[in-house]
């Protein structure tokens, strides 16, 4: 009979949490989840490997905090997530980029209601590289725009020399890495690379400029961190816990910026909301002239059902947009959300604290 009734309380749960939606009032707490007997629910997610250091420490908490609960996610890679998605094999997504129109279609139809994105983190990209004898390495947006297009091939090339005077260069061919997947990192890296160095090529989240591919941001960290006088982008959690360099990035007010969490929050300063209805797709300007922000970022997403969602799905999100999840993300090399996008977000979850 504690079976039954144990039973019969968590579909009663699930049932009014998906006649809630997504913005309901229904959440997921350690009295609503009985402790005793434990029963295991999973859902799965993937996308992102930006997002993953985040990822994994948010799984980790929530389920120390609800042992009967898991989230399973897989770094395949933004454009990965959002097929995964669309195909219904997961829960929700994780992008480093808004949907594509068709993709939004797909999405919106497996759905049933429209699929909405979550601003949940700020990643400051790294360009991070390994040259020994240059500590503390600057560069402009058009000099690193003539690295990554195959422009600028050494290390004492005039451009490098000019974006820092008075150091010594070494006379060596520059090894250029970069994302072989569908990646978001990539299309927020040449969307910087458009906006503030003359790219030649469309943003895209695959790879058109130069250099040798490496598959997700593990790779690309192993590749730098193995590999002497070369330079790659990446994450900042990822360059971080590898203690890769990382240069100084010149933003559109003449500064040289090292990066840090702090600087890459200031660069969400204005950041505008231009999504539909109550999907929270965010626009910011790679050209700030904000002081002391640095200039290539990205907003990583949780996209999801607005309607009909897995209660466990709406419990993980309000979680990761919580204090507890928001609290710690400079620990991981992340930047929290500024604080008026936050409260747009924690406003669409239903999220007071």
């Amino acid at each position: 009979m504690a079976k039954l009734t144990w039973i019969a309380g968590i579909v009663a749960l699930t049932m009014a949490a998906c006649a809630a939606g997504l913005s309901g009032a229904v959440i997921l707490t350690r009295e609503d989840v009985p402790q005793s007997p434990p029963v295991m629910k999973s859902i799965y997610a993937s996308g992102s490997s930006a997002q993953k250091g985040a990822m994994d420490a948010w799984r980790a908490e929530f389920h120390r905090d609800h042992p009967g609960l898991r989230v399973h996610y897989q770094d395949n890679g933004s454009g990965a997530g959002i097929r995964d998605f669309v195909a219904g094999t997961t829960a929700f997504a994780g992008s480093d980029v808004a949907m594509r129109p068709c993709e939004q279609v797909r999405a919106d139809r497996r759905c049933g209601n429209r699929a909405v994105h979550l601003p949940m983190v700020v990643g400051p990209i790294a360009l991070a590289y390994n040259v020994p004898s240059v500590p503390d390495l600057k560069l402009s947006p058009t000099t690193t725009t003539g690295i990554f297009n195959g422009r600028i091939t050494r290390w004492d090339a005039p451009q490098i020399v000019a974006d820092n005077p008075g150091r010594r260069l070494p006379r060596t061919d520059i090894r250029v890495f970069h994302r072989a997947d569908d990646s978001g990192t990539t299309h927020n890296f040449t969307s910087y690379l458009k906006a503030t160095g003359h790219w030649p090529h469309r943003p895209s989240r695959k790879w058109n400029g130069a250099g040798q591919s490496v598959t997700g941001s593990t790779g690309i960290t192993k590749a730098v961190q193995h590999t002497v006088n070369s330079i790659g982008y990446v994450e900042y959690g990822f360059a971080s816990e590898a203690r890769l360099q990382t240069a100084r990035v010149r933003n559109a007010s003449g500064q040289f910026v090292a990066l840090s969490p702090q600087s890459a929050s200031k660069a969400l300063e204005g950041a505008k909301i231009v999504g539909r209805d109550d999907d929270l797709v965010v626009r910011f300007d790679y050209r700030t002239k904000v002081r002391a922000a640095y200039p290539i970022v990205l907003v990583t997403y949780e996209i999801a059902c607005s309607q009909n969602t897995d209660p466990l799905v709406r419990a993980f999100l309000r979680y990761t947009a919580g204090d507890a999840g928001q609290s710690n993300l400079s620990l991981y090399g992340y930047a929290p959300l500024p604080h008026d996008l936050l409260a747009k977000v924690r406003a669409r979850l239903g999220v007071t604290s």
